[in-house]
């Protein structure tokens, strides 16, 4: 049900799963997490959030530690919805170790704005969203205590803001890689993405493995 707005966004927020209903027309959904901290193994999964595009947020607030969650996890592994992150390395990663599912198809817009923007070094979602949308996103709860009992209304709307854009930044990238030629490219990486989240929660974490030393 909705709990919240965000000027004419609507927010619902679920209790440890997804509706079955929800998202379930969508071919692509954006997708973002909060966690208690940024470390693989040892900070749990507390938040996911959801948008399918259309201006509305779904905000899940998991059940730890069962994290028992049917409806989240089909959506996840859906090969006929592509789940958009920013930085989907680390939010896959989290999935696989708490939910104990690959998120595939993907679409990474942080890996996408690497390849397209390559007049800047700023890849933060803030930066990428003020410049292709318009858009100023606050971070104040960004380092916030998600694991508590009952999210804060401030935190819901932050969660909801990190996913509400990302389908049209999605597109404005798109535009950028096909005109530079790159877009071929960033296929394959979103295509091997799931398997470098793989890696770190295998321990390859902090190494290159393609490197020659």
């Amino acid at each position: 049900m909705p709990v919240g707005a965000l000027g004419e966004v609507t927010i619902f927020q679920h209790d440890g799963d997804l509706p079955k209903e929800a998202l379930a027309s969508a071919s692509s959904v954006a997708i973002d997490s909060e966690t208690m901290g940024l470390r693989l193994g040892r900070d749990p999964l507390c938040v996911v959030q959801l948008s399918d595009g259309d201006g509305d947020a779904h905000v899940v607030q998991l059940r730890r530690p069962a994290y028992d969650a049917p409806n989240l996890k089909r959506l996840l592994t859906d090969p006929a919805v592509t789940k958009i992150f920013h930085f989907g390395r680390f939010d896959i990663a989290m999935f696989y170790l708490h939910l104990g599912v690959v998120t595939a198809p993907v679409y990474c817009t942080k890996i996408a704005s690497k390849l397209a923007r390559t007049y800047t070094d700023r890849h933060g979602l803030k930066d990428v969203t003020k410049e292709l949308v318009g858009v100023d996103l606050s971070k104040a709860q960004q380092s916030s205590d998600w694991g508590q009992a009952r999210l804060t209304e401030e935190q819901v709307a932050y969660a909801a803001s990190d996913v509400l854009h990302l389908h049209a930044i999605r597109a404005r990238l798109d535009e950028m890689l096909a005109r530079e030629g790159r877009d071929g490219l960033a296929r394959a990486c979103f295509e091997f993405l799931p398997h470098r989240a793989l890696l770190d929660v295998g321990g390859w974490e902090d190494a290159d493995i393609f490197a020659h030393s």
